[in-house]
């Protein structure tokens, strides 16, 4: 259980590495800075808190997912495909501008984040809470981003 969860939080801290890498010079960046942003978009810090909070609990989710799966291929599937999603937003939105990519792309993120929630939890009972700030956050993500998609 230790190394599945030092795994992947290996894995889940690469992923927002490699955001990071395209979201370093968006944020402080004059088209970020110029966009029309929701009345609720929280301060910066509270980004990294969240997403550094998110992923250690992702990664406790899928350490105790992975023991309990019986299909474990369509458990790594999710998982790679979550990964993807979460790492091409921040290129799509910050690298590229596309803001009505990014948002289909968060939405397609959430739905996989919402799916493992909704379809291991019978089967993970009181461990699915694990994941439940992941989906949070994805629906207050959303929402920022289409609100940006709106609004500009």
């Amino acid at each position: 259980m230790v190394f599945r969860t030092l795994l992947f939080l290996l894995i889940n801290f690469g992923a927002l590495g490699l955001g990071g890498l395209f979201t370093g010079k968006g944020v402080p960046g004059e088209w970020y800075a110029n966009l029309n942003k929701a009345p609720w978009t929280p301060p910066g810090w509270v980004f990294g808190f969240a997403w550094t909070t998110i992923m250690i609990c992702f990664a406790f989710y899928m350490a105790y997912l992975w023991q309990e799966s019986v299909d474990k291929k369509i458990v790594l599937g999710l998982f790679c495909l979550q990964w993807i999603l979460n790492v091409v937003w921040n290129p799509t939105f910050f690298y590229y501008n596309n803001i009505g990519l990014a948002l289909m792309v968060i939405v397609a993120l959430s739905l996989v984040v919402g799916f493992l929630l909704l379809n291991y939890q019978s089967q993970l009972q009181s461990k699915s809470v694990l994941i439940a700030p992941y989906l949070v956050w994805l629906i207050i993500a959303t929402s920022l981003n289409a609100y940006a998609y709106l609004y500009n």
